[in-house]
């Protein structure tokens, strides 16, 4: 099946589009980001992609670089309690529209290899975008191979973030580190 794969980072595509290859899916990247801020983080992000794409022949698709704008309009005053589940929402419904417009019969997210990610809410935001957009949620718990992506990911010497991409987060991440000072 030709499946449209939501791209988060380089390092967790290794595992998902092998995966999906090994169960008959025909899978091409997608990314679609816009939570991914300061632009710099963005840009590297996007060129370890592209470098992985080249290096592996996949075929990735694009959309608009830093639309930012999409991300805050979709979260704003959710920004504790509702955040992630409307940045999965906004990303997934652009690539189950994507895919419905390009011919894919199916798509799937690599956030599903993250084990710090909600799969049973990510799961079902899929099913309903799916099912607006009249293509299938490929489900896949990827989580047993984000070991192995990553340890591929630096052997390939791709770019490896350090928080989610969303500013809220890398805020998160810095308070953490100062509590622990």
């Amino acid at each position: 099946m030709k499946t449209l794969l939501h791209i988060c980072c380089a390092p967790c595509a290794i595992y998902c589009k092998e995966s999906l290859k090994e169960t008959g899916h025909e899978a091409e990247g997608f990314f679609y980001n816009p939570n991914i801020h300061p632009a710099s983080e963005y840009n590297m992000r996007k060129e370890s992609l592209e470098k992985l794409s080249n290096s592996v022949g996949l075929k990735v698709s694009y959309i608009s670089d830093l639309q930012f704008e999409d991300f805050f309009r979709k979260i704003t005053f959710h920004e504790k309690d509702e955040r992630c589940p409307l940045c999965w929402m906004l990303r997934l419904a652009k690539t189950a529209e994507y895919a419905s417009k390009n011919g894919f019969r199916g798509f799937s997210t690599t956030l599903l290899i993250s084990p710090y990610q909600d799969h049973e809410r990510i799961r079902s935001i899929g099913e309903t975008v799916a099912k607006k957009y009249s293509v299938s949620f490929v489900y896949k718990d990827f989580r047993p191979g984000f070991k192995e992506s990553h340890q591929a990911s630096h052997e390939m010497g791709l770019y490896h973030q350090k928080y989610c991409g969303c500013i809220y987060s890398e805020r998160e991440r810095f308070d953490k580190v100062s509590k622990v000072s």
